[in-house]
């Protein structure tokens, strides 16, 4: 199998429910930057790097996405419909090349039960996983290369999220001993998706109510068959109102850090 073949799993079937403003008309991956699905981009980024074949896990409001690619050439393109005669023709092709296959997960599916789902279509080949609503700057190949060098079972992309308040420093009394500014030390590591896996991981996955993040990379971890792949640029989820519009300034000042393509 060629490594440009393998295909890119995405979930985008949860509910979004600390984005509510907006999720409760569509699904969070829906959710606009820059009047496209921030899907789209993620997808974009992807594509960038020549993996185009996609298998998008679905659940809630799975219809506003398969209407989204049934329509991608209206949404795409300039288009003339004679409606005498009934056609429709496509005058300028902005069209990715994209192979996309959208499959019903469930509504409460867990993320690993999503995966274990689309099992089928994966086959028994290396594949790649991330969220639906992460961007970021982060070489894939780079990622895919790591992880074929290392020959462990799975890899994901590890951010540095760095802490937004002052940070306190307080003993049993709940006297505050000091405050101070935050530093980059204060950070946390966290899966930032953008996953490179083998097909064996989903042996470690029992069914709907396994949750990806908990046992199977627990497990994975316990056995050494989970590598890190640090990023130190640009990553940014969007998870709530303030982090979408974030994301649409960084868009709207044309440097958008993820837009690689």
């Amino acid at each position: 199998m060629e490594e440009k073949d393998m295909k890119v799993v995405i979930w985008a079937g949860g509910l979004g429910t600390r984005i509510s403003e907006e999720s409760h008309l569509r699904p969070k991956p829906m959710i606009e930057i820059g009047g496209m699905p921030i899907l789209w981009h993620i997808m974009k980024i992807y594509s960038h790097y020549g993996f185009n074949d996609f298998i998008i896990c679905l659940g809630y409001k799975q219809y506003v996405v398969k209407e989204f690619f049934a329509n991608y050439f209206l949404y795409n393109s300039d288009v003339t419909f004679d409606l005498k005669n009934n056609s429709m023709q496509v005058l300028s092709d902005h069209v990715d090349p994209w192979k996309v296959t959208l499959i019903d997960t469930g509504l409460h599916t867990m993320t690993g039960g999503r995966l274990k789902r689309v099992k089928d279509y994966i086959g028994n080949h290396p594949f790649l996983l991330t969220y639906g609503d992460g961007v970021s700057d982060v070489n894939i190949n780079d990622v895919v290369k790591f992880h074929q060098f290392h020959g462990k079972l799975a890899t994901l992309t590890t951010v540095n999220i760095a802490q937004m308040k002052g940070v306190l420093e307080v003993n049993s009394n709940n006297d505050v001993e000091s405050f101070r500014e935050k530093f980059d030390e204060d950070a946390s590591l966290i899966n930032g998706g953008f996953m490179v896996l083998q097909p064996e991981v989903f042996d470690y996955i029992e069914g709907d109510n396994t949750m990806f993040e908990q046992e199977p990379l627990r497990q994975l971890a316990a056995e050494g068959q989970l590598k890190s792949y640090y990023h130190k640029g640009f990553w940014q989820c969007m998870d709530t109102q303030r982090e979408k519009q974030k994301l649409e300034a960084l868009w709207a000042s044309g440097n958008a850090p993820w837009k690689v393509w």
